[in-house]
């Protein structure tokens, strides 16, 4: 289980920085802004409060999942950086 944290945080981190530069990007995609914000949002949600273990299954296991996945998204000819 260590393991799995370990890969999705190595993930998540690069897919962070990558995205931060695609939304300080003029040729960013329109749905980029609103999919960050609600994912932010998801992120914070009350069932992280009242159900804690779901909260931090949810933190660290679909949350990194669904930031990868917004990061895939991205089109690779509008000079996005793109992971390898």
């Amino acid at each position: 289980m260590r393991r799995l944290l370990v890969l999705l945080w190595r993930v998540s981190r690069s897919d962070l920085r990558l995205l931060w530069l695609a939304l300080r990007s003029p040729a960013r995609p329109r749905w980029l802004l609103p999919a960050t914000v609600l994912l932010g949002l998801y992120a914070l949600a009350p069932f992280n409060f009242a159900l804690p273990l779901l909260g931090v299954l949810d933190d660290f296991v679909l949350v990194p999942l669904a930031l990868h996945w917004l990061v895939r998204l991205l089109p690779a000819n509008r000079g996005f950086p793109q992971r390898h």
